[in-house]
C-alpha cells in the first residue's frame, strides 16, 4: 500500500475540483466536496488527521432569524470517508462569547467543556479540540491539514526562516504549541493583523490555509503544498538519512523473516492485551532502516501530534545486522532490547508526569525498525497497526525533507508527554466502546468457502477477531472475501488459496497468516469432503482421499499452528469441525466414518499436549449441515438419498423428521459452538465434544 503511495507522490497534486458538479451543492455540501477530495490524496493529510471548516449563514430554529454558523469536521473521523453527519455544527456569536470565559492558558482544556453549550440545531457530532482553531480564524473556509512536505519545513531548526524564504510573506508562523482554546486566539489575532496572508505554519504540527470561498481555499491548500514539495526536491543537498549503511535483503527474505519473526515478538507484547501487527517493506521505509543516521533519527521521535499519538514518543529499533542475517542472535537480544525500551518508557513517564497524570500506559513499543528489512507496527486492532505505520512513514518522509535543507527537531520531549498523556485524549480514551470479545485475535479457518466456513468466519469477524480464510476452491475463496470483507472491513480479513494436504502449502498458510496479522490464536479445521458407498465398493482411492483430507490436513494444519502458538506462549485454542458420524457409524460411509472418528481422536490427542501450553482443543459435530453446504450440492445428497431410500428433494425434511429436536442444523448454529470453543467462553474447556445436531441419542458422548 504504501509503495502504491510513493508512486503517486511523484506525480504534481493538481485540483480535482468540478465546477459543474459543485454548482449544484449547498455550503454544507461544498464543505464536504472539499473534505473528501482532500482526504483522498495521503500527501495532503494523513488517515484521520486534518480538519475542515466553513461559516454559513442559516435560518435559525427557533427565531428563524438568519445567524453564522460554523460547520467544522467533529471528533473523530477522517476526511476522505467523512460524510454530512461527521460535521458539528455550532453557533459562530456563542463561540465568540466564550472568550469571556477564558481564564488563561494553563485553565484552556476547561473551555472544551463549554463548547456543546454553542451547538446549533441539537447536533449530535461531538466538537474537537481544535473547533476554536477553525471558529477564530477570520476568514470563512479553512483548511488544517498535515502535508509531509510543510511538516518538513516546520520540523526544521530554521522553521520560521524558511517559511519567510520559501513562501515570501504569503504564510505566517506561529512556534509550537499545543493545540487548544489558546492557540485558536493565537491564530486569530494573526489572521485579522495580516490579512494578506493565505495562511500559517505552526511550527513542528502542520499547515493552516483558508479563503473566502470553498474552491479558492481547496485550490490554496493544493498550491501551498506543491510549492513546499517542489522546493524541497529543488535544494535538498544531502543524501537521506546520511547515506546508506546496509543494503536490504531480496523480498522472498525479508518476509521469510518477518513471519518467523512475528509471533515471536507479538508474544512478548501481548501478555497483557492482544497485538495485531503489520508490516511494511516499502522504498520509503527501507531507505531509513538501511541508513546511516537511523539510530540517531529514531531517538529523535516525530514533531507532529498527530504521528506522535500514533507511534509513541519514538520506535524501537531492533538490532540486526542485514550483512550477516542471523536471525536467532536477533531473538536471542529481543528480550533485552524490549525490557530496555520499557524501562526508558517508565522512566520517561516519571520524568515528565504531573500530579493530576493518568496512570502509566502499556510500555511496549508500537513502532519496530529492522534493518534491512521494514518495519513492524503492532496495535490492539489490525487497522491500528496498519494505520500507525502509515504515520510512522509520514514521519519519515518528514525527516527526509527537513534534514534535506537543514536539520530535522523533533517534539520536545514534555511537549509529547503533555500530548500523550493529555486529559482530553484520556477521556477520549475512557469514551471508547468496550474491545469485542475476539479483540486482538487472530484466526485461521480451513474449508472457509464452504456455508459453514463462511458462518464460522462472519461469527469470528463479528466478535472482533482477525480472520485468515483458506480454501482449495478459490474462485470460491474470492468471492467469500467480498462478502466478508463487508462484515469487518478489508484489514480483518484475508485469503490463501491452498490445498492442506501438502506440507508446504500448509507451511505457506502460516507463513501467510503469520505476516499478516503476527501469528495465530484460533485454528478453526473444517475442511472437509463427504462419500458415500458400500464397503465392498469402496475404492482404495476414496478410502484415501479421505484420510488425506480430513486426517492427514487436520494433522498438519494443526501441527504448523501448534508450534506457532507454543512460540507465541500465549495460549490458543482448536477447533475441529467433525461429524456425528465421528461417533456413530452409518452404513455405506466406512471410509468418511473412519476418517472422521480420527479427526476426533487427533483432537484429543493435540488437547493433551496442548494443555501445559495454555493450548485447548475441543470438537463441533454438527449434523446434515444441508442448507449453504457444498458437500451436499454434490454426489453426497445422492448417496445418502439412496442410502436412506428416498428422494434427493426430501434429504432436508428426512434429517429434520430423524432429529430428536425436529429442527434443521443450519452453518450458524455450527458458527456458534465454534465461537463458543473457540472464546474465553470455554476458557477451562479442553478435549470435549459440542453435538450440533437437532438431537442423536446414538451420538450422544459417553
Amino acid at each position: 500500500m504504501t509503495s502504491t503511495i510513493q508512486t503517486e507522490q511523484k506525480k504534481a497534486i493538481t485540483s480535482l475540483w468540478d465546477d459543474a458538479y459543485a454548482a449544484g451543492l449547498s455550503e454544507p455540501e461544498l464543505l464536504l466536496y472539499r473534505s473528501n477530495l482532500l482526504g483522498s490524496d495521503m500527501r495532503i493529510t494523513n488517515f484521520g488527521g486534518g480538519n475542515t471548516s466553513a461559516k454559513v449563514m442559516m435560518p435559525d430554529y427557533l427565531t428563524g432569524e438568519q445567524v453564522e454558523v460554523l460547520w467544522v469536521k467533529g471528533s473523530g473521523g477522517d476526511l476522505g470517508s467523512i460524510k454530512m453527519d461527521g460535521f458539528s455544527t455550532l453557533y459562530m456569536d456563542k463561540l465568540h462569547s466564550l472568550k469571556g470565559r477564558y481564564r488563561g492558558l494553563a485553565l484552556e482544556d476547561e473551555m472544551v467543556a463549554y463548547l456543546p453549550h454553542c451547538t446549533f440545531n441539537l447536533n449530535p457530532r461531538a466538537a474537537s479540540i481544535d473547533t476554536p482553531l477553525h471558529a477564530y480564524i477570520n476568514r470563512k473556509h479553512v483548511d488544517h491539514m498535515h502535508p509531509d512536505s510543510v511538516i518538513a519545513i516546520a520540523a526544521c531548526a530554521n522553521s520560521k526562516d524558511l517559511t519567510q524564504k520559501i513562501f515570501e510573506g504569503e504564510l505566517g508562523w506561529l512556534p509550537w504549541q499545543r493545540p487548544g482554546y489558546d492557540l485558536g486566539l493565537k491564530l486569530e489575532a494573526v489572521s485579522q493583523a495580516q490579512p494578506n496572508l493565505k495562511g500559517i505554519i505552526l511550527e513542528g504540527h502542520g499547515l493552516f490555509t483558508w479563503g473566502d470561498t470553498a474552491k479558492s481555499c481547496y485550490e490554496t491548500t493544493l498550491a501551498i503544498i506543491q510549492r513546499a514539495e517542489s522546493w524541497l526536491e529543488e535544494n535538498s543537498r544531502k543524501p537521506a538519512f546520511g547515506g546508506a549503511k546496509y543494503s536490504a535483503l531480496p523480498a522472498a527474505e525479508r518476509a521469510s523473516l518477518v513471519a518467523r519473526l512475528m509471533p515471536v515478538l507479538r508474544g512478548k507484547i501481548s501478555k497483557t492485551e492482544f497485538k495485531l501487527g503489520h508490516f511494511d517493506d516499502s522504498t520509503t521505509v527501507l531507505d531509513f532502516v538501511c541508513s546511516k543516521d537511523l539510530q540517531a533519527l529514531a531517538a529523535l521521535g516525530t514533531s507532529c501530534p498527530d504521528h506522535f499519538l500514533r507511534t509513541k514518543i519514538r520506535p524501537f529499533v531492533i538490532d540486526f545486522d542485514p550483512s550477516n542475517p542471523n536471525f536467532d542472535q536477533l531473538l536471542s537480544g529481543l528480550d533485552e532490547g524490549l525490557n530496555q525500551y520499557r524501562a526508558d518508557y517508565v522512566a520517561y513517564y516519571e520524568r515528565c508526569k504531573h500530579d493530576n497524570s493518568p496512570a502509566v500506559r502499556d510500555a511496549n513499543p508500537i513502532i519496530y525498525l529492522i534493518p534491512g528489512i521494514g518495519m513492524l507496527s503492532f496495535a490492539k486492532d489490525k487497522a491500528t497497526a496498519r494505520i500507525a505505520g502509515e504515520f510512522y512513514v509520514n514521519a519519515i518522509n518528514v525527516m527526509r525533507g527537513a534534514n534535506g535543507v537543514d536539520s530535522y527537531v523533533g517534539l520536545p520531549e514534555q511537549e509529547a508527554f503533555d500530548i500523550e498523556y493529555w486529559l482530553l485524549e484520556e477521556a477520549k480514551l475512557q469514551r471508547m466502546p468496550k474491545p469485542k470479545s475476539l479483540a486482538g485475535r487472530i484466526a485461521l479457518v480451513t474449508g472457509a468457502a464452504g456455508g459453514i466456513g463462511q458462518a464460522v468466519a462472519r461469527q469470528l469477524l463479528q466478535e472482533g477477531a482477525c480472520v485468515m480464510l483458506t480454501d482449495i476452491d478459490g474462485e470460491a475463496l474470492s468471492q467469500a472475501h467480498q462478502v466478508l470483507s463487508k462484515v469487518a472491513g478489508k484489514d480483518n480479513v484475508a485469503t490463501i488459496s491452498a490445498n492442506i494436504t501438502r506440507e508446504s502449502d500448509v507451511e505457506a498458510i502460516l507463513s501467510e497468516t503469520s505476516l499478516r496479522f503476527g501469528g495465530i490464536d484460533l485454528l478453526i479445521s473444517n475442511a472437509g469432503i463427504a462419500s458415500s458407498a458400500p464397503l465392498d465398493e469402496t475404492t482404495l482411492e476414496i478410502w484415501e482421499r479421505n484420510q488425506d483430507i480430513l486426517v492427514k490436513g487436520y494433522f498438519l494444519v494443526s501441527r504448523s499452528a501448534f508450534r506457532i502458538m507454543k512460540q507465541q506462549q500465549i495460549g490458543g485454542s482448536m477447533v475441529f469441525v467433525a461429524s456425528k458420524n465421528g461417533l456413530v457409524a452409518s452404513a455405506g460411509a466406512s471410509a468418511y466414518c473412519t476418517a472422521k472418528a480420527a479427526e476426533i481422536h487427533l483432537a484429543r490427542c493435540i488437547a493433551l499436549e496442548g494443555a501445559a501450553h495454555g493450548i485447548r482443543v475441543n470438537v463441533v459435530n454438527p449434523d446434515a449441515v444441508i442448507r449453504g453446504s457444498r458437500i451436499w450440492d454434490g454426489k453426497w445428497k445422492e448417496e445418502r438419498a439412496v442410502s436412506n431410500k428416498i428422494d434427493a428433494d426430501d434429504i432436508e425434511e428426512f434429517y429434520r423428521q430423524r432429529s430428536m429436536l425436529k429442527l434443521s442444523v443450519l452453518p450458524e448454529d455450527i458458527a456458534e459452538a465454534v465461537y463458543f470453543l473457540a472464546s474465553d467462553k470455554s476458557a477451562k474447556s479442553t478435549g470435549n465434544i459440542i453435538n450440533v445436531d437437532a438431537g442423536n441419542a446414538a451420538a450422544f458422548t459417553r
